[in-house]
């Protein structure tokens, strides 16, 4: 047998014997949700309604909180028309105390706490000359000091079980810094570096942290994003690029993702495809990625206005001839179907 021939065995028993390790780590992790206690903060609706739905389908006990108590009922009932059972909780987890009595409320009524799937979030568009202290500050307090608090509440109950699984929705803008979204950014930013640092230290007590990277989904949240400048141009912008079919996903074949990630316990998950190689990109050529955002932010993007670009603006406030339009429509019916529409 030739050295030549040699070598190619060699390499194709280490591969085969690689694929059996990584088949059965998958199958060692996989995670039944039946019966699990799963609480998800920023559940009421968009992305977090979606996940709910699909772990509920599965036999979840759920509970989901949210900020305002209204639009928890219509998601409870919403849950509730397809048969799934889910306690609601009204809590800004942006405060230590509130975030921490969620989940020792979870605990004291269904006597553990198995998934924690940290899905609150704001979206505050528009140009760095007119965001606030107080922007980036609240864009922290939702996106990093709330999964946080949930985090340091939930691991001792997780550690005396063994094992449970943690879940962070963060975004493509928290690994690559986007213009005109810079307190979201930084937020995101920070809950990426929070999920990958964490993950190291709780492995050892069979908790599985998974980092979640999306990129544009269709969940309708235009609607309820905030926009400041010339407010109209930007959420004319920010929804048609939310509403282009391929470079967007379907929210809920994103929820249905996330949950087979946390079911193997993923390190990271990041969709659709274009934003994994822009990911890619930004770490080859950061560069000429710079280059191609900045060129976006000056020939695209709205420019700063005045004093008056200082107030924000709901999406609901921020309508023009182009949104909602038909260049909007796949936004406008998530929006419908997600619970991003008041009554």
């Amino acid at each position: 047998m030739t050295r030549t021939r040699q070598v190619a065995i060699a390499a194709g028993l280490a591969a085969g014997g690689a694929a059996l390790v990584s088949t059965g780590l998958r199958a060692l992790s996989r995670y039944d949700f039946n019966g699990r206690t799963v609480l998800i903060p920023g559940g009421s609706r968009g992305l977090g309604l979606l996940i709910a739905r699909e772990l509920g389908c599965e036999g979840a006990r759920l509970t989901i909180a949210a900020r305002d108590r209204a639009e928890l009922e219509r998601a409870r009932d919403e849950l509730s028309a397809q048969g799934i059972d889910a306690t609601i909780v009204t809590c800004d987890i942006r405060h230590r105390q509130a975030a921490e009595q969620l989940v020792e409320q979870t605990v004291a009524r269904t006597g553990r706490l198995d998934v924690l799937i940290n899905c609150a979030g704001i979206i505050q568009v528009g140009p760095l000359e007119h965001m606030t202290t107080a922007d980036f500050e609240n864009a922290m307090a939702v996106h990093f000091w709330g999964p946080l608090h949930t985090m340091r509440a939930a691991l001792p109950e997780m550690r005396r079980a063994g094992s449970g699984r943690i879940v962070n929705i963060s975004s493509i803008g928290g690994k690559i810094g986007v213009p005109h979204l810079a307190p979201y950014c930084a937020s995101k930013f920070a809950l990426s570096g929070l999920s990958e640092a964490v993950r190291a230290e709780v492995a050892r007590d069979g908790i599985k942290v998974t980092n979640v990277c999306p990129g544009l989904m269709r969940t309708g949240s235009p609607f309820n994003a905030r926009f400041k400048g010339r407010h109209r141009e930007e959420f004319t912008w920010f929804t048609i690029s939310d509403s282009l079919p391929l470079a967007t996903i379907d929210a809920t074949r994103a929820a249905r993702q996330i949950v087979r990630a946390c079911r193997r316990g993923a390190a990271e998950l990041t969709f659709p495809w274009p934003f994994r190689l822009a990911i890619i990109a930004n770490a080859i050529a950061p560069g000429v990625v710079a280059l191609g955002t900045a060129v976006t932010n000056r020939f695209i993007l709205p420019s700063p206005t005045d004093e008056s670009g200082d107030a924000d603006h709901s999406g609901w406030q921020s309508s023009s001839r182009w949104a909602p339009s038909r260049l909007t429509r796949l936004t406008e019916k998530a929006a419908a179907r997600n619970n991003e529409v008041p009554p």
